[in-house]
């Protein structure tokens, strides 16, 4: 990983800012070429967009969201934008979680597009204590953030705003719920299809259609 994360911006003095955070294998063009940024040019003018390339490497090694807060997230803070989102789809929907549940107060709000569960080692403890309501995380595993999610889910801020989507028929779905179930009927969004593009493309215009940037 280089010593700066690299993104794909558009940026044109918007009051308010989402960051996106691509899944496995993905890269910020595929944003683009998948039509999010020119939905949100036409939807959400007030809205400017950073998509950002985050390294599996960096990623396991658990320097990738440490630097999106110190390179990113924190300069944007200081550029005076009303309200940062943080969103992600499938893997980065997962980090958005992560980095909200280690970073209190560091987001206004999260757009999570099918969001990664986490591993079956993770979800399989939580079922083995009863599930979310019953489990009571461990020290040893509060180390990793997965957990750290999943506890920060079991009682998530009631007034911080999130919006939950996923295809029906995604092969994580029934994980995705779980997350989903976290949170207000109305922040969460299921349709038909799996764990693909299409299916993206038409969450995130419904999740642009939203009032969540009005002032």
């Amino acid at each position: 990983m280089s010593s700066r994360l690299r993104t794909h911006d558009q940026v044109s003095g918007a009051p308010n800012l989402l960051l996106l955070l691509p899944g496995a294998y993905m890269k910020p063009e595929d944003f683009v070429a998948a039509g999010f940024f020119s939905a949100a040019a036409e939807t959400r003018p007030e809205l400017d967009l950073i998509a950002v390339d985050l390294d599996l490497q960096a990623i396991s090694g658990g320097r990738a969201l440490p630097a999106l807060q110190a390179e990113i997230l924190e300069p944007a803070r200081r550029q005076g934008y009303k309200k940062i989102w943080l969103g992600g789809i499938s893997l980065g929907g997962l980090l958005a979680l992560c980095h909200t549940a280690d970073t209190p107060g560091g987001v206004d709000g999260l757009c999570l597009l099918a969001p990664y569960p986490g591993s079956r080692q993770t979800t399989n403890a939580i079922d083995a204590a009863g599930g979310l309501a019953d489990w009571q995380a461990t020290a040893a595993q509060l180390g990793d953030p997965e957990f750290r999610m999943w506890r920060w889910l079991q009682h998530p801020p009631p007034a911080f705003p999130v919006f939950v989507g996923y295809g029906s028929e995604d092969r994580f779905a029934s994980g995705m719920q779980r997350i989903a179930d976290c949170f207000p009927p109305a922040d969460r969004y299921i349709i038909p299809g799996g764990h693909e593009w299409p299916v993206w493309r038409l969450l995130w215009k419904h999740f642009l259609e939203q009032d969540y940037f009005s002032a």
